[in-house]
């Protein structure tokens, strides 16, 4: 009996990932019943005392059914923490759902509340009220949090490799998964002169469709090539990792191939497919974007999807990827295709410029540079676009150097599905999704824009 409640409380302690194998069986070593072992772990900070319950409740349920003491059921899963950086799942784990630890109820609170209110963005502030963004709006919710019990909800979400690292390091970059109904957020916590804050990034329970984006065809049109790469580019907050995982699900659903995702961290978890579908997290899954992409080469994809190209390694090894036969699909923090093919070339030495730029020249498909502006009335967010084809017009242009008159050739090729930042932003002017106060605030020439106004 003693080997089976061993094995029964092994079990739920690694399905949870709350462990290494080997540190939980010294636990056990030093404290044979499962009980003592836990009110160790409690002790040493490794769990909550909340979460010690529940799973103690879960391990007593299934010893009573091993023992007959009462009608054996399918077990139920037990309560798992929630898969975080840096915790690689155990093979035979399912997918994990959050338990709540010791303070983090009102975290969960807050959670629904963000959900709930369609918020983008979830601010908790040590000393002051939590802040919601909704449509790129600031809004402060009710009730200041004391900084002592901010910082305690805060760190009962981290598991204990995090909270070492973030109480060294005082900040710390991660995906935090809360489960089936609160979702997943992009996370980040720091130290400031009040105390330690958290800033969590809603992501969507689902990938939304090309439609209900508002992409148009030629978006779509980009993920049918075999080869070549295609830069998804614009500021902050612009949904560009919200159009990369509209592309994936795509591709992942129309074609039988080989997808490798780098991503820092994953936001949209996407399941396989048509295609088989490898998702790797910088940090967790790869040292850097580098790495991943050098080991992607030789992992035989078809589809390679870079979160973003921000050092001359990761920039050379996309467009190297794109050369040798590959679809590669990349995130770059640029406002319009001229300056998006500007800062690929300033990335590398002058001396390989000419050779980049004959690289690019060939091997570019477009790029599709956006924006999110808030409607008239606040209550949404419309979507401008600048989408360039490669057209051999196009590519002779960025072969000699001449991208400043990249602009006429995109004024020309509406035909393909081209247009201008400033016409995209005129256009919804014209249809009232806008007003033109705020689309004044984002052109790049004036003159233009009010050139197309109605």
């Amino acid at each position: 009996m003693a080997n089976q409640s061993h094995e029964i409380f092994s079990r739920i302690i690694l399905h949870n990932n709350l462990m290494p194998e080997a540190e939980l069986q010294a636990y056990l070593k030093a404290n044979p019943d499962p009980i003592n072992a836990a009110e160790a772990m409690v002790q040493m900070g490794k769990i909550s005392g909340s979460l010690k319950d529940n799973l103690m409740g879960i391990y007593k349920k299934q010893m009573a059914q091993v023992a007959g003491q009462q009608p054996a059921t399918a077990a139920a899963p037990a309560p798992a923490a929630a898969p975080q950086a840096g915790v690689p799942a155990t093979p035979k784990s399912a997918p994990a759902t959050a338990v709540k630890g010791a303070g983090s109820e009102l975290v969960f609170r807050l959670f629904k509340v963000a959900r709930d209110a369609g918020a983008s963005d979830l601010h908790i502030k040590s000393g002051a009220c939590p802040v919601v963004r909704i449509n790129s709006v600031l809004h402060d919710l009710k009730s200041p949090i004391d900084p002592e019990v901010c910082k305690q909800s805060l760190l009962s979400l981290l598991t204990p490799e995090q909270k070492e690292f973030f109480l060294e390091k005082e900040d710390i970059d991660f995906a935090y998964d809360a489960g089936p109904e609160l979702g997943r957020y992009r996370t980040n916590f720091l130290m400031q002169q009040r105390g330690m804050d958290g800033i969590f990034r809603l992501i969507p329970n689902k990938v939304s469709a090309f439609e209900e984006l508002g992409l148009p065809d030629q978006v779509k049109r980009f993920t049918d090539y075999a080869q070549g790469i295609v830069l998804i580019t614009g500021p902050k907050n612009s949904g560009k990792t919200t159009t990369l995982a509209a592309m994936v699900d795509k591709i992942n659903t129309e074609r039988k191939e080989h997808v490798i995702t780098v991503e820092d961290p994953i936001e949209f978890v996407q399941p396989s497919k048509g295609c088989l579908l490898s998702q790797r997290e910088v940090g967790t899954h790869t040292k850097s974007f580098a790495n991943a992409l050098r080991a992607g080469l030789r992992e035989a994809p078809d589809v390679i999807i870079v979160g973003e190209m921000r050092d001359l390694e990761t920039t050379s090894l996309s467009i190297t990827a794109a050369e040798t036969g590959h679809l590669v699909l990349a995130s770059m923090h640029t406002p319009n295709a001229i300056r998006t093919i500007g800062r690929v070339l300033d990335v590398f030495p002058p001396k390989e410029q000419g050779q980049i730029r004959s690289m690019i020249s060939e091997s570019l498909r477009g790029v599709v540079s956006q924006q999110l502006v808030p409607s008239p009335d606040g209550k949404r967010l419309e979507l401008a676009l600048e989408i360039m084809v490669n057209t051999p017009a196009a590519g002779n242009l960025i072969r000699e150097d001449r991208t400043f008159q990249l602009q006429s050739v995109m004024q020309t090729g509406k035909k393909l599905g081209m247009i201008m930042m400033d016409e995209s932003l005129a256009n919804l002017v014209n249809e009232g999704r806008i007003t033109k106060e705020e689309a004044l605030t984002r052109v790049a020439d004036p003159t233009f824009f009010l050139n197309q106004l109605d």
